[in-house]
């Protein structure tokens, strides 16, 4: 699955995120790389992983967040047939 969006520009993207070494230059980075917009998308994506592994339905996720019903299956389906992204971080944050 990775392979699909393996070239050298991710790859240097990807160095760049493994680079960042606390939660300020994070912000700093994708303050920087991102958008408003773009940066809240993903983190109500996470939010949603977090809570579709704590059991919540689709429409509360979607009411809580204002993700659509689309992007929660998205997410969904990531958690439980990608590459287990979501899985790694959402464990290393909750310790």
């Amino acid at each position: 699955m990775i392979e699909r969006i393996r070239s050298e520009q991710t790859d240097e993207l990807c160095k760049a995120i493994a680079s960042i070494k606390n939660v300020e230059e994070a912000y700093r980075f994708l303050d920087d790389i991102c958008t408003l917009s773009e940066i809240e998308e993903m983190s109500k994506r996470l939010n949603a992983a977090k809570m579709l592994r704590e059991g919540v339905t689709y429409n509360e996720i979607a009411a809580l967040t204002g993700l659509s019903t689309a992007t929660i299956t998205r997410v969904n389906r990531a958690l439980r047939f990608g590459s287990d992204g979501y899985h790694m971080v959402l464990e290393r944050i909750q310790q």
